[in-house]
């Protein structure tokens, strides 16, 4: 009986951990992107990945964009604001 009690303790405490971490963060209305001047191309055929929002410190702050190198055969998927119950989450922007 004490091992079954054991065993579920654990579990209660794992689901607790992974729950905890897909949580999203949310503001009530989306902020407006800064307007800031895009640095020249460093090399031929760079690729410029726009700015995100990240969160730190108890909020969202916007993170400039940068040039990356192209990925052959991938394509990039910005980054955007979806919708959730109390207001609005970004999601990261990827290669797809």
């Amino acid at each position: 009986m004490k091992k079954i009690a054991k065993i579920g303790l654990l579990l209660a405490l794992t689901g607790t951990l992974f729950t905890s971490c897909a949580a999203d963060y949310y503001v009530a209305e989306q902020p407006a992107e800064p307007v800031y001047v895009r640095p020249v191309a460093p090399y031929p055929g760079a690729y410029w990945v726009p700015g995100e929002w990240a969160w730190r410190g108890g909020r969202y702050t916007y993170i400039n964009g940068y040039y990356a190198r192209p990925r052959p055969g991938r394509v990039y998927v910005r980054g955007y604001w979806h919708p959730v119950r109390h207001g609005y989450a970004w999601h990261r922007g990827y290669w797809r």
